[in-house]
C-alpha cells in the first residue's frame, strides 16, 4: 500500500492507521507530508519483506550512513505530529469556506476530508499563471491548475492568519481582473 498520507486518512475514518493497513502485505508512506520531518519515509512489512527490500536497496544503491539524525526527525514525526494533524484538518474546513466566501471561486465542502483543498473558478478572466505570478509577488508559491481545479494543502507551518493572508491576496486578484 502506498500510505502516503495514511495517518491523515486514519483521522479523518476515525480509526488506527494500521487498521487501513491490516489486509495488505506492505505498506510505504512519508514522514515528511504532514509529519514535519525534513526527508523521509518508512517500509513495513513482514520480516523476510524487509530483509528482501534492504538488499535490493543496497543492490541499487541506496543507503545512508549515519542517518541516525534523519531516524531522529522520523520519531519526533510518528510521536508527536500525528497527534496534531486535526489542526491542518480543521485548517482545511476554514480555507475552503473561505474560498467559498469569494466571487465565483468554489471549493467543494464534502472533498475536504484531510488536508488537501480542491476549488475551482468560474471566472474566465482568472487566468493560472496570471494568479501564480501574482501570488508569488507577494511571498505566495502556489502551483498552477490541475487539469480543471486548483489544489491547497494546509500543513504545520499554515496558520488561520496565512490563510486569511492568501485569501486577502486572491481577493485583490480577483477585484483586478
Amino acid at each position: 500500500m502506498d500510505g502516503a498520507r495514511i495517518f491523515n486518512a486514519a483521522l479523518a475514518l476515525g480509526c488506527e492507521a494500521k487498521d487501513i493497513a491490516k489486509d495488505c502485505d506492505s505498506v510505504s508512506f512519508c514522514v515528511s507530508k504532514g509529519l514535519c520531518a525534513p526527508v523521509g519515509g518508512l517500509l513495513c512489512g513482514s520480516r523476510a519483506f524487509i530483509e528482501r527490500a534492504r538488499r535490493m536497496r543496497k543492490i541499487v544503491g541506496g543507503g545512508m550512513r549515519q542517518a541516525g539524525v534523519i531516524a531522529a526527525c522520523g520519531i519526533v514525526a510518528l510521536e508527536q505530529m500525528t497527534k496534531r494533524l486535526h489542526v491542518d484538518h480543521e485548517n482545511a474546513r476554514y480555507l475552503g469556506q473561505r474560498l467559498n466566501d469569494l466571487t465565483d471561486v468554489s471549493a467543494d465542502m464534502g472533498r475536504i476530508r484531510i488536508n488537501m483543498v480542491f476549488w475551482k473558478t468560474t471566472n474566465p478572466a482568472f487566468h493560472s499563471d496570471a494568479f501564480v505570478a501574482f501570488m508569488l509577488e507577494h511571498g505566495v508559491k502556489v502551483y498552477g491548475i490541475l487539469v480543471d481545479e486548483y489544489r491547497f494543502v494546509t500543513h504545520n507551518d499554515v496558520t488561520r492568519e496565512d490563510i486569511d493572508h492568501v485569501i486577502g491576496l486572491m481577493e485583490q486578484f480577483i477585484a483586478a481582473l
